[in-house]
């Protein structure tokens, strides 16, 4: 993509820039520099998402019908590029990302009223039911059953790695509804409008790197009705596989891995070498980084390309490369960023990470979230499909054609 910048989109540049620096309160910009996840602290993050929906801008990629900003390619990607400069925590993808585009493509116009303004303006958060403790990659292996009994579904089964249910007010969810067919043939896509339906119960999950993020759900006879069903019952994995295109694909990655980048350039400058000096002069190391700065060149380019409607976009395979590359990036940042921060990324600082903890960090902000990032970023290849399973997929694709 070549951003022509023109006087108007450097007004808007100056605009978005001018309201990014004044908006934001301490406590949201404190949650952005200890972002360590795709997922940002919950109640700053959700702060903002009202702030951002009170300027009309909370939603830059929806349709304007839905409450989106009209704004061009160039300007959502300059309103990412300084969001992210100005290290102000992501929106919560669940809602904005994934299952409000769905709804908008596929629920009925009662579910688009229903749903489509709480998740716009953040009233609303929505987890994602999905894996079980036997079915993660092979998400068609699933086994939480919901059975038909008048204009309701009885579920019971257990959900897990659901991202913070803990803090969601809805959710939806994939539950199986026939085992008389193929696997996939059995699945329907539920929204649920509670989380504290009678017989639900949501368990947290600590993390490796010390934080709450993801939960373990049961259903024991959970009663919810069918006007949540999104298609047809039985087809929920054709629904599923539509809401996994636009997570794997459905916002700009690379200014975030950017900004990641910039972050280690600029800590390099001071960061010992083991072989004397400082890492912004050590040999082996710049070899290093300039090798993850190609990948990263070269990312960005290809996302810019999807993202102004080249032909290459339209590839079936797109989401799934789409994803292997933004994610392993994420990985190999992650582990530079480590390197970099040394002895320092060691000690645990669960509660210096903590918004408004008041707890001074060992070592700077680099420091503080370096191990947490990195062990986060673990997972990155393993969620929305791992990347053996993408790689697969374009196998198949390359196959077919």
């Amino acid at each position: 993509m070549h951003i022509d910048f023109s006087d108007e989109l450097q007004a808007f540049r100056r605009e978005v820039g001018e309201f990014l620096d004044a908006a934001p309160t301490a406590a949201i910009r404190e949650a952005g520099k200890k972002t360590t996840s795709v997922f940002a602290p919950f109640k700053e993050v959700m702060e903002w998402h009202r702030i951002l929906h009170a300027k009309g801008w909370s939603a830059p990629a929806w349709p304007v019908e839905h409450g989106g900003t009209g704004w061009s390619v160039e300007q959502r990607y300059i309103f990412a590029e300084e969001h992210w400069k100005r290290d102000l925590p992501p929106l919560l993808p669940n809602g904005l990302q994934m299952v409000g585009p769905l709804i908008m493509e596929l629920g009925t116009e009662e579910q688009k009223r229903r749903y489509l303004p709480g998740i716009l303006s953040g009233e609303d958060y929505w987890t994602q039911g999905y894996s079980e403790p036997n079915a993660g990659s092979d998400l068609a292996s699933l086994a939480c059953s919901a059975v038909s009994d008048g204009d309701d579904y009885v579920i019971n089964g257990q959900k897990i790695w659901t991202t913070l249910a803990h803090e969601a007010n809805r959710m939806f969810m994939l539950v199986r509804t026939s085992r008389e067919a193929r696997k996939q043939a059995g699945i329907t896509f539920l929204l649920l409008d509670r989380m504290d339906y009678p017989g639900m119960v949501v368990r947290p999950i600590v993390g490796l790197d010390g934080l709450v993020e993801q939960c373990e759900v049961f259903f024991d006879n959970v009663r919810v009705p069918k006007s949540g069903r999104v298609g047809a019952e039985n087809d929920g994995w054709s629904v599923a596989k539509q809401l996994l295109k636009h997570e794997r694909g459905g916002t700009a990655l690379s200014p975030m891995l950017r900004r990641k980048m910039t972050l280690i350039q600029q800590a390099v400058r001071s960061a010992p070498s083991p072989n004397g000096g400082v890492l912004a002069d050590d040999p082996v190391f710049q070899r290093d980084l300039g090798e993850i700065e190609a990948e990263l060149v070269s990312y960005e380019a290809y996302e810019r390309m999807i993202l102004t409607n080249h032909p290459i976009g339209s590839d079936p395979g797109m989401p799934s490369l789409n994803k292997i590359m933004s994610t392993e990036l994420t990985q190999q940042l992650g582990a530079l960023q480590v390197r970099v921060a040394g002895l320092w990324a060691v000690p645990s600082q669960v509660n210096a990470l903590t918004v408004a903890s008041g707890i001074d960090p060992i070592g700077d902000m680099f420091d503080l979230t370096a191990m947490p990032f990195y062990l986060n970023a673990r997972a990155t290849s393993i969620y929305a499909g791992t990347n053996e399973i993408q790689r697969d997929l374009l196998a198949r694709t390359l196959h077919a054609a």
